[in-house]
């Protein structure tokens, strides 16, 4: 890879077409070996803990499904958190899509265990007037692995180009009716990401965890970054220590949209899906 030059945007070390045809087409792209496999197994292990200490404070871990959780961390809390959110894809993405002022508003992770279940076609949230009317993407999602993924592992499953669906019938404006099923599945992709591969897509883009067969979690990290129009860090609450923050690069500092603590709190998340709650068969 390129050095990038001072004060030279990011974007000219990667094709910005590329991106931003992925992202407006199918909803969805990748970078694989983004990271060494031992910076990936190391996040495992830090999500790996943050889950057991979750499941065992009231609200710490969100269902998503039967045998399916979401939860919300601190930055800190994760080693490698400045890597991933400064790394040159990452930037580089979130330049040429959300703009230069974009902000990082989430961060937590999923972790489908051994039995979860089909969750039904959803998007993450409602789409706003931006995507509808607008026909632009203002939010986007980053997700990495901490496994190597395997068929039986219950893949993320997504149907490219469904982004900019119009949400008839839709339940919530996020779950769309039964009858469009086939039409997903028809385009259906599964991804099986190896460690140390990083992917962006949007949140809009109609999508499922699919049903994990194995002995195995599959625990994902997701990074969520918004465009100015956009307002997602309303779901969030995203916590930084007065310590930590001072810590990190200005390069970074600009494009967090943060609340700033001496002492780290439990995170109460107010994003329940609660229609992912029964999954299905």
């Amino acid at each position: 890879m390129k050095a990038v030059e001072e004060n030279k945007p990011v974007t000219a070390t990667y094709d910005i077409a590329q991106i931003m045809g992925g992202l407006y087409g199918d909803g969805i792209i990748g970078l694989k070996g983004a990271f060494s496999r031992e910076w990936a197994r190391q996040l495992g292990e830090d999500i790996n803990r943050l889950y057991e200490e979750a499941l065992q404070r009231p609200g710490g871990a969100l269902g998503r499904g039967p045998k399916r959780h979401y939860v919300e961390i601190h930055p800190e809390s994760i080693r490698g958190f400045v890597e991933l959110a400064t790394h040159p894809w990452v930037t580089a993405v979130c330049e040429a899509v959300l703009g230069p002022d974009y902000k990082i508003v989430e961060i937590g992770f999923d972790v489908p265990g051994p039995g979860a279940m089909n969750q039904p076609w959803h998007r993450d949230f409602p789409a706003n007037e931006d995507t509808i009317i607008g026909r632009r993407l203002n939010s986007l999602a980053f997700n990495l692995t901490t496994v190597d993924v395997t068929e039986d592992m219950g893949p993320f499953e997504i149907a490219p180009g469904t982004q900019w669906d119009l949400p008839f019938g839709f339940e919530h404006e996020m779950f769309p009716p039964k009858s469009n099923s086939p039409r997903y599945e028809a385009r259906a992709q599964r991804k099986m990401p190896q460690m140390g591969d990083i992917s962006a897509r949007s949140a809009l883009t109609i999508h499922r965890g699919t049903a994990n067969h194995s002995d195995k979690s599959r625990p994902a990290l997701v990074l969520g970054v918004d465009a100015p129009t956009a307002n997602n860090a309303e779901r969030h609450d995203l916590q930084i220590t007065r310590a930590f923050y001072a810590t990190l690069p200005e390069s970074l500092k600009q494009h967090l949209t943060c609340r700033l603590v001496d002492e780290l709190e439990p995170i109460v998340q107010g994003h329940t899906i609660e229609g992912l709650m029964m999954g299905e068969a």
